[in-house]
């Protein structure tokens, strides 16, 4: 039986198009589906760049957003950098389909706010050259933003091959009824022959006010670093999965003190260097100014029916809610396999105090 989950949750599933096919093709059978609209948007990324004292390109993506009749959100439709191994980068790229690049996140962020994400590839510098008062020009179908001192402030460039084919659907944040709108989106996309990518994961965005106190903080730092292998055995967390990394020991060491503090937690952080990039993302509990006061957990492996997301969502739940409570966490047994069975105790001793 498919456990209820009992916290808002958002999720996050990565999914592959079949051959011919795209997230937007799977954007517009969902609208249409249920009397809907389909908006272009951007989608904000980066990867390593081998341009050599740039670190990393950060780049603009095309998705798609996905609205009821009645204006409400179903879901968004983006690409993900991290899905590699089951698209053909050497088949010529499909017609339309782009992105923009720049080594600077702000100007990044003022090319989108004043870039319509439904324009083409010839057009898609042109306001932002209005704004630097200059022009762009083209070369073998990439357009090149230049400053008046010649130098590079974006490109605009046609997709690698098959890029038009990973889909990570975004839901909104879900407070009822989760198994139905899963099933909403999944079975349209199985039915249209999407498959679960080799590198694929499940992200869990869950409310992250009960986790803004130091003890409950703590414990979740405890439940991910001294039980991460426990948990990557009983979710089966994917070996392929990306960007993924236990937490910084500075962070750790911290939490396993008597008496943590927020001030305390969050300058380990810091000295530990914690991005969105871990086994979890504390980033948005961390500050006063979150973009999303989410705890995301990043280590479910990739799935594309409800229960299959649900049965390991219930059990993180679970063990979510003994992290909101004041005794800290417990550290596990040596034995992997006793480690393993403990954890499930853990969240089953959990469900009965509910």
């Amino acid at each position: 039986m498919t456990p209820e989950l009992h916290r808002r949750t958002g999720f996050e599933i990565e999914l592959l198009a079949p051959a011919g096919r795209s997230r937007l093709a799977l954007a517009q059978d969902l609208a249409a589906r249920c009397g809907g609209q389909v908006r272009p948007v951007w989608h904000h990324d980066s990867e390593p760049s081998l341009v050599p004292e740039v670190g990393r390109f950060r780049h603009l993506t095309q998705g798609f957003e996905v609205r009821r009749a009645d204006g409400s959100p179903l879901c968004t439709l983006v690409d993900d950098v991290t899905l590699l191994a089951d698209v053909d980068p050497r088949v010529p790229p499909a017609p339309g389909w782009f992105r923009i690049l720049t080594d600077d996140p702000r100007i990044l962020r003022l090319i989108a706010l004043h870039t319509d994400p439904g324009v083409t590839v010839d057009t898609a510098l042109d306001a932002a050259a209005e704004l630097w008062h200059t022009t762009v020009s083209r070369h073998d179908g990439i357009v090149v933003l230049d400053d008046e001192r010649d130098v590079t402030i974006a490109l605009a460039a046609p997709q690698g091959g098959e890029r038009e084919r990973p889909c990570e659907i975004i839901t909104p944040p879900l407070t009822t009824g989760h198994h139905a709108a899963l099933e909403e989106l999944l079975g349209p996309a199985r039915e249209m022959g999407f498959t679960v990518p080799q590198e694929a994961a499940v992200h869990l965005h869950v409310d992250g006010g009960p986790f803004r106190g130091p003890r409950a903080l703590a414990n979740l730092v405890r439940l991910f670093a001294h039980w991460r292998d426990p948990l990557r055995t009983v979710l089966q967390t994917n070996p392929n999965c990306r960007r993924l990394a236990p937490l910084p020991d500075p962070l750790v060491k911290v939490a396993d003190g008597d008496e943590p503090t927020i001030a305390a937690l969050r300058r380990a952080a810091d000295e530990g260097e914690l991005s969105k990039y871990f086994d979890v993302n504390l980033t948005q509990v961390l500050t006063d100014t979150p973009r999303r006061d989410t705890v995301e957990v990043r280590i479910l492996p990739g799935a594309i029916t409800a229960d299959e997301i649900l049965a390991r969502a219930g059990l993180v739940e679970l063990l979510l809610d003994r992290c909101a409570t004041d005794a800290p966490f417990p550290y596990p047994p040596g034995d992997p396999a006793a480690a393993a069975e403990s954890l499930l105790h853990l969240a089953a001793s959990t469900l009965g105090d509910r």
